[in-house]
């Protein structure tokens, strides 16, 4: 077990430095226990079979400031996905007991700002805080293709997309704009999904997924709670970033904040058609299904079997099994 603590009686006081110091072709699990203390460090992930390990969720804090509308030495604009405060490009991470934080600030010149830019298979996050505005998780690939020139500029801009599997438990994720989004396959259970008020007719969008057409699971929420600090009827469930997007939610609470109809189809006609949008036993102020639009499916019973964490995430290799 590697020590990294901001007082000096580690191992290291830098994350990015104790990382660094690991061979690349790393083929044993490496476990970074990660002491209380701010760290303020743009941190790279690109080794396999790493763990963080947190002292304490709320006070072990991985912080960083870039945002997507700062200017660059060479006068562009960084773009969202240059502004992680975590970047991970790997596969078999875990972490527990940590909080990833974009420390940019809200609203329109700062708020679009990634805490957290996962791309990788295998991916574990347990009892963990994911604290941002616009664009706090993204969970990778990109889509095939950019809808503006330089949309993607950043480090995985011309990089095959390959599909992984993210598994979030226990874990409090915030924002205000598309706050979890991106085309990974990723199981969120027992979390809490939090937006926060931006003073705007419609303040939130919690997810945005672009799951791949042809894939067949994109965003499944267990057991869930969404929360927020919103007025009632001031936030959206989700939104398809792309068209064949797929969000199920099963068994989880609604807050009075969002809106009646659920989920918004961003102007996308052809998402009615394409898009998987899903809900089970929704419950709380806004869990009826009574005024969800018609091309949100209504699951049965017998259809959750197909939305299991094992069915989600085990794939050919058995993982979560």
């Amino acid at each position: 077990m590697i020590h990294i603590s901001k007082d000096g009686t580690g191992d290291f006081e830098s994350i990015q430095k104790a990382l660094d110091s690991l061979p690349k072709n790393n083929t044993d699990e490496q476990i970074l226990y990660i002491h209380k203390g701010v760290y303020e460090e743009q941190i790279t992930i690109t080794t396999p079979h790493i763990t963080f390990l947190g002292e304490d969720k709320d006070n072990t804090i991985l912080s960083y400031g870039l945002y997507a509308r700062m200017l660059m030495e060479d006068g562009m604009k960084r773009g969202t996905f240059r502004t992680y405060s975590c970047f991970i490009d790997t596969y078999d991470f875990t972490a527990k007991n940590i909080t990833f934080e974009n420390s940019a600030g809200k609203g329109t010149d700062v708020g679009q700002a990634l805490a957290v830019y996962a791309d990788g298979d295998r991916l574990s996050f347990e009892n963990c805080r994911f604290l941002g505005n616009q664009d706090t998780l993204f969970t990778g690939p990109l889509p095939p293709k950019e809808i503006e020139p330089n949309g993607f500029i950043g480090p995985k801009q011309n990089a095959p997309r390959i599909n992984g599997r993210h598994y979030y438990k226990d874990c409090y994720l915030e924002g205000d704009i598309d706050f979890i989004f991106g085309g990974a396959t990723a199981y969120f259970e027992n979390c809490t999904f939090f937006s926060k008020y931006t003073g705007n007719e419609i303040s939130s969008y919690v997810t945005a997924a672009s799951t791949p057409e042809g894939q067949e699971y994109g965003y499944v929420m267990e057991n869930c709670r969404f929360e927020g600090n919103c007025p009632p009827d001031n936030a959206y469930l989700g939104r398809p970033w792309r068209e064949y997007a797929r969000t199920v939610l099963i068994n989880c609470y609604i807050g009075d904040h969002i809106c009646k109809e659920g989920w918004h189809d961003w102007n996308k006609e052809a998402a009615h058609k394409n898009a998987f949008y899903a809900e089970y036993g929704s419950f709380g102020p806004k869990g009826s299904m009574e005024s969800r639009p018609d091309w949100i499916n209504r699951l049965k019973e017998s259809d959750l079997l197909k939305y299991t964490k094992k069915a989600v995430l085990s794939g050919s290799d058995g993982w979560m099994l």
